[in-house]
């Protein structure tokens, strides 16, 4: 079966008994990697019992193909549901998978985690078109996504946050659900279980590692202020710090969304020298001057039409199977274009 994204987290949650193996795969490995622990959870209360989950690899079965019906029928010592847990698979495993599903054994849940698979992919084919399987994409969070986990995990451990705090995550977290999560671990324990007051933009500006911020501003002030030798230096810069292309196109996408609303008080009369001062979280001095120019060299018309480039990128990385950095390296030096024609 084929998930609707909106499905989603409630089929992790609890997943339909119908499913005996469920495919996760996608680019953001941390959320591939969360997800198989809390699917694993819905069967274990120790997500590493060694009586009741088995571990394979590809190798592994390519190596003796019917060792994934032996672990789905075999019965654990202690008793209970067991879990077969295949890491790394991919369509050379496929014919295995369909031979499995068109007859499964036992009643263990056998969860496959993976990388990126394209629609033509023939493991993931086998998983969609199964009634007794799922097929669950990975990508990198989107805003409305973000903030929820960004409020869930501050709130395990009683904190809230302030909305200019969680703009600023929102900014500059999201590349990969793992990363996500280890930041907001260090900021609950900055800030400390018995902490005054809600988490603040000073707050997270303190102990959220900004390399990747750094990098990610780089990467939007170059290609809306249309330098492209900076944009390209930065891309490199964010490709080494890990930074996923959905994350930076969804900054680009954020920023140019309060440009679009900038331009718009600027076109209707208001001083352009304080639209800066509307912009939340507030700007780093060190960006003012590139944001100024920015509103400069852009209208309202124009970015409308940028942010329609933008939000295109983003669906072909995460529906189409085509390169994503590629797309969004393409989309962001369209951008770079764009603001340079608009200089005066």
């Amino acid at each position: 079966m084929k998930l609707k994204p909106r499905d989603i987290e409630a089929f992790i949650r609890k997943p339909d008994p119908a499913a005996q193996a469920i495919l996760l795969y996608g680019p953001d490995q941390g959320l591939v990697q969360e997800r198989t622990r809390l699917l694993i959870k819905t069967v274990l209360d120790d997500v590493n019992d060694p009586f009741r989950l088995a571990d394979l690899s590809e190798a592994d079965l390519k190596s003796d193909p019917a060792r994934l019906a032996d672990e789905a029928a075999a019965i654990s010592m202690m008793g209970g549901r067991r879990v077969v847990r295949v890491r790394g698979a991919g369509d050379a495993l496929s014919k295995i998978f369909k031979s499995f599903l068109g007859a499964p054994l036992g009643d263990a849940l056998v969860i496959v985690s993976t990388g990126e698979l394209t629609p033509r992919s023939s493991l993931r084919k086998t998983f969609e078109d199964a009634k007794n399987a799922a097929a669950i994409p990975c990508y990198a969070d989107d805003a409305g996504t973000l903030e929820a986990v960004i409020r869930a995990k501050l709130g395990e451990t009683g904190l809230k946050i302030e909305p200019e705090a969680t703009a600023y995550l929102l900014a500059h977290l999201g590349g990969d659900r793992g990363v996500t999560l280890q930041e907001l671990d260090k900021l609950a324990l900055y800030k400390g279980p018995d902490a005054e007051g809600a988490v603040t933009l000073d707050d997270v500006q303190a102990c959220v590692g900004d390399t990747a911020a750094m990098s990610i501003d780089e990467v939007v002030d170059s290609a809306l202020g249309g330098d492209l030798p900076a944009l390209d230096r930065a891309l490199i810069k964010a490709r080494e710090a890990d930074t996923h292309p959905v994350q930076l196109l969804n900054a680009v996408i954020r920023h140019t969304q309060q440009l679009h609303l900038l331009t718009g008080e600027a076109e209707a009369g208001a001083p352009r020298d304080g639209l800066t001062r509307m912009i939340r979280p507030p700007l780093h001095f060190k960006r003012e001057a590139a944001v100024k120019r920015q509103i400069n060299l852009w209208t309202r018309a124009r970015l409308g039409r940028a942010l329609q480039l933008l939000e295109e990128a983003d669906r072909q990385c995460k529906t189409t199977g085509l390169p994503e950095w590629a797309v969004c390296a393409q989309a962001l030096f369209r951008i770079g274009q764009g603001a340079r024609a608009g200089r005066r």
